[in-house]
């Protein structure tokens, strides 16, 4: 291969994983349930929010392109790594620059709110950040069994709304935040810094099949499980 072709691939490789980069916001404008700050798309719209560095590849939001595991979409385990590669390549060791931790990227608001008081050790722990996720669907789940029970199936701006579309927009945004996107039907919606939206989450991480993720009210991780 000669060197202009080299330098080519290297650039083009460089761009892709440029696209995969993800962090929450750091704009005053608004926060979740759980103190992620997010910033209103009307804002962005009027003008009044700068653009992010980087966000979701134009092509990806238009045509719902997943991450190419070689595994089986549909199931936990595709939706899981999925989520792990989009938060921090899949690495369990990554702190980002506010602070939000591990392959799933947690903050330790969440983590506190899940038991989970020594960081330190939830960041050397793969099986403990894999409880925690776990965990958190869980709450998740509980926390919008009605969006779920009452808009799966619909569409809304465009985007198919699904069970996991739904738990992975309240990873991004929190489940408040995604409670009032699907009760305004779409017209409150919220982006983090990179100008990754809930509508790109709900289409991105649509169709997986997490029903062996069973819906609790209070659910504490202990050690590396959670109950």
């Amino acid at each position: 291969m000669k060197m202009n072709e080299v330098l080519i691939a290297i650039g083009i490789s460089c761009l892709i994983l440029l696209g995969y980069g993800f962090s929450s916001s750091s704009s005053p404008k608004a926060k979740n349930d759980l103190g992620t700050t997010l910033v209103p798309l009307s804002l962005k719209n009027r003008g009044l929010i700068s653009p992010p560095a980087f966000s979701i590849p134009h092509s990806e939001k238009k045509d719902a392109v997943r991450i190419p595991f070689p595994l089986v979409a549909g199931d936990y385990i595709a939706f899981k790594e999925a989520l792990g590669f989009k938060e921090s390549r899949g690495r369990y060791s990554c702190v980002n620059t506010l602070g939000y931790m591990g392959k799933y990227q947690f903050g330790s608001a969440t983590l506190a709110v899940l038991g989970i008081k020594d960081t330190l050790s939830f960041l050397h722990s793969p099986e403990l950040q894999e409880s925690v996720l776990e965990a958190n669907i869980a709450r998740n789940k509980w926390i919008l069994r009605h969006e779920i029970a009452s808009a799966s199936g619909k569409t809304i701006n465009g985007v198919p709304i699904t069970e996991s579309g739904l738990i992975a927009a309240a990873h991004l945004a929190g489940p408040g935040n995604v409670k009032k996107f699907i009760r305004s039907n779409g017209t409150n919606s919220m982006e983090d810094a990179f100008g990754t939206t809930v509508e790109d989450y709900l289409r991105y991480f649509a169709g997986f099949d997490l029903s062996s993720i069973k819906a609790k009210q209070k659910v504490r991780v202990n050690g590396e499980h959670y109950k």
